[in-house]
This record gives structure tokens, C-alpha cells and sequence, in this order.
């Protein structure tokens, strides 16, 4: 029996953990409604999971964990705020009394669906520092550690915690409303939302600095968001998005070699695509192009399309990624989108046609610290057989690249020049 007993209790440990990954963003974001502070939200949840253990290996786990943990949650942060007013001291033996708990309307599953999408646009308010709504939506939307994701972009662990406890107390102190924005707000904020998602993968699917040349944890939190919102929030910018994502992390497997060297485009072996993620993802550009509402986010997508329909290199059309690029310019007109759009335009008219529309980028002053804009250059004249200017641009590219993997091909193509 006793045997028994103990494998029981395991069993059901090993669901409280199950739970705890599958459910504690949820509860958190439904206790941060009912209690108005994100502090003592995260306390009730510790709180709730730490009853859990106690009672659910002899009481069985209920029929709906996560209304039980929301409940459990809130009485355990009523409590103690009852206890704090009266300036009582903590009974241990209350505090481990027993929760009876039972399903309410404010916990069922459109409500806590509905506090999900609340925490997100809250998260990125617009009156938050652009690096807090990233660090903010990383900790509570998707859970992970103050120190994952001081790692992730390279800042000190005290440094990217107090950047969360400002943002925390410029909610509180602001009096930032805990809702998703009103329609006619929507399409401003949404934006806001759909930067930050985008601004998390980008630093998993190319980071910008390191010893790797991707980090597949961040990216792959950003697709997890990018499917929370469109699942919450069907818009059509929030499908181009995830399209996006999804298209380009559908190259991860070829973008590197064995040795965790950088594997140009035309370089990689397309059989290594994830050929699901395309499909996914080509399913999303269509539905989103169809609306006729779409964005910048969709066209790039849309531009990411074309070269995952191309089963080769060779077999790419460019004519059709410049005129995707003309519509992305008018959209969001910027000079990394010429840049890109010069590249395309090389590919198509040749080298000398894209290496006049990059001069010109430069001439006006734009991009002079863009690495990527020194590379494209120097790989433009390499192909015409401007030898100096090449290696003149790719020193240039070496001196503002901060990544290693990206080091070390500058460093091969300024050898090469050599040969």
C-alpha cells in the first residue's frame, strides 16, 4: 500500500508540474484582473501552485485545475491582505488551512481567454520604454526567468530587473487600464504588439551578438506569441506576422553548417526547410492578402513566400520580390527596405543595377553603421570584380559586426579576395 501511495503522489506531482507549464501564464494573467497589481498577481500564483502540492496528492486534482488555481490564488492574496490590515501575526496553521474551491463565471475559459489578450496589450503599452515592453511581455506573457532573458540580449540580470520593476510601477503609478484598446485605438496599439513580437524574434532568428547565429528559444517564444494573438485576435496583420515568422524560421535547419558557420541563401540546402511551417505559413499570407486590410508585416511575408516556393535558388522570382518590395516602400518607406529592394533588384538587372541603388542609400547618409548594407556592397563588387572597393566595404562590415558566426564570413570572403 504504501508503494502505492507514493506513486500516486508522484503521479500527481508530475500533473501539478504539467499544469503549472500548460496553465500558469493564464492564471496569472486572470489574478492580475482580480487583485489590479502584477506583484501580488505572481505571489497569489506561487501561492496557489504551493496549495496545490499540499492538497491535491490527498484530495485527488480537481476537474477544472486552472479555476481551482485562480481561486486558491485570490483567497490566498485576500487573506493576506486581510492579515496585513490588521496588523496580525502569520498563522502558520491558517495559512495552511484548507481552500475550498469552486468554478466561478470570472474563471471559465472566454474570461481567462479575454485576460490573456488584456495582459499582452498591457505588456506593450505605448507608454512603456520600448526595452520594458520587451523584457515585460517575455516575463509574464511567456514565463520565462529574469535571467533567461538577460541573457537572451546581453544585460546584466539587475539591469533588464529593474528595467521590469519600473515598467511594473509605471502601470501602477499611471493608472494603465488592464483592457485590450477600444476598435477605433486598435490598429495603433496593435502595431505596438506586433513590434514587440517582432522585435523578439528577430534577436532569436538573427541575434545580434554572440557566439551563435540564432536563439532558438526567443524565436521560438515569439511564434508562441504570434499564435496567442492571432488565435485571440484575428486580424490580418497578426496572420502576416506569424506568416512571417513562421517562414523564415522554416529555414533555421540550412541557415548554419555543422560547424555553426553562416550558410548564405543561395548556399543552403532547401531539403533541410521545415516544409510544414511553409505550408502554415503560406496558409496565412493568402488568408491575410484576402482581406485586403493587410500591412507591412504581410508583404514581407508575402516576399518570404516566394522564396519558400522556390525548391532551388535558381528558381526564385526576383521580378516578383521587387515588385513586392516597390508595394512594401510605399507602405513603410525606409532605407533598410531599399537596401533589400536593391539587393532584389541586383538579382534581377545584375550587379551594377544594385550596387547604383546602394551607392545611393549611402551617399545620402543612410545606413553608414548598417553592417549589412557594407556587405551587400562589398559582395556586389566583388561579383563585378572591383576588387579594393570590395575588400574596402567588407572591412568595414568586420568593424561593426558583433556576431561571430557573421565574423567569421567576412573574414572568408576577405580572404577569398586574396586568392
Amino acid at each position: 500500500m504504501r508503494l502505492v501511495a507514493v506513486a500516486a503522489t508522484e503521479s500527481v506531482l508530475e500533473t501539478v508540474n504539467a499544469v503549472y507549464v500548460s496553465e500558469s501564464r493564464r492564471v496569472l494573467a486572470t489574478l492580475i484582473r482580480l487583485l489590479g497589481d502584477f506583484d501580488a498577481a505572481e505571489e497569489a500564483l506561487h501561492d496557489a501552485f504551493r496549495a496545490a502540492l499540499e492538497q491535491w496528492p490527498r484530495d485527488g486534482v480537481p476537474s477544472n485545475p486552472r479555476s481551482w488555481l485562480v481561486s486558491a490564488g485570490r483567497f490566498k492574496a485576500i487573506d493576506g491582505l486581510r492579515r496585513q490590515k490588521r496588523f496580525d501575526p502569520l498563522d502558520e496553521a491558517g495559512a495552511a488551512a484548507d481552500i475550498a474551491v469552486e468554478p466561478e463565471v470570472w474563471s471559465g475559459d472566454e474570461s481567462v481567454e479575454d485576460d490573456r489578450l488584456r495582459l499582452i496589450f498591457t505588456c506593450c503599452h505605448p507608454a512603456l520604454a520600448a526595452d520594458a515592453q520587451v523584457a515585460l511581455t517575455l516575463r509574464e506573457v511567456c514565463g520565462l526567468r529574469t535571467e533567461e532573458i538577460a541573457n537572451a540580449f546581453l544585460t546584466p540580470a539587475p539591469t533588464l530587473a529593474q528595467r521590469i520593476v519600473r515598467a511594473k510601477t509605471k502601470i501602477r503609478d499611471a493608472k494603465i487600464p488592464y483592457q485590450v484598446p477600444a476598435r477605433e485605438e486598435l490598429a495603433e496599439r496593435l502595431d505596438t504588439v506586433l513590434r514587440v513580437i517582432y522585435l523578439v524574434f528577430n534577436e532569436g532568428y538573427a541575434a545580434s551578438s554572440g557566439s551563435t547565429v540564432t536563439r532558438r528559444d526567443l524565436s521560438g517564444e515569439a511564434i508562441r506569441l504570434g499564435r496567442l494573438l492571432v488565435d485571440l485576435l484575428p486580424e490580418p496583420e497578426a496572420m502576416g506576422l506569424l506568416a512571417l515568422m513562421l517562414l523564415h524560421d522554416s529555414r533555421r535547419a540550412a541557415r548554419t553548417s555543422a560547424d555553426g558557420d553562416v550558410v548564405l541563401l543561395d548556399d543552403q540546402d532547401r531539403s533541410l526547410w521545415d516544409r510544414q511551417q511553409i505550408a502554415e505559413g503560406l496558409r496565412l499570407v493568402r488568408q491575410a492578402l484576402s482581406s485586403q486590410q493587410f500591412g507591412a508585416y504581410t508583404i514581407q511575408a508575402a516576399i518570404a513566400a516566394v522564396h519558400a516556393d522556390a525548391r532551388e535558388a535558381s528558381a526564385t522570382d526576383w521580378g516578383e520580390i521587387v515588385g513586392l518590395y516597390d508595394v512594401l516602400l510605399r507602405l513603410n518607406p525606409s532605407p533598410v527596405v531599399e537596401l533589400n529592394r536593391a539587393v532584389a533588384v541586383a538579382m534581377r538587372d545584375g550587379p551594377e543595377a544594385g550596387l547604383a541603388l546602394v551607392d545611393a542609400i549611402l551617399a545620402r547618409g543612410d545606413l553608414g553603421d548598417y553592417r549589412l548594407a557594407h556587405a551587400a556592397r562589398a559582395e556586389l563588387c566583388r561579383r563585378l570584380g572591383r576588387t579594393g572597393d570590395a575588400r574596402a566595404s567588407f572591412e568595414r562590415a568586420l568593424t561593426l559586426t558583433r556576431q561571430e558566426p557573421e565574423r567569421r564570413l567576412l573574414e572568408r570572403r576577405l580572404a577569398e579576395l586574396s586568392k
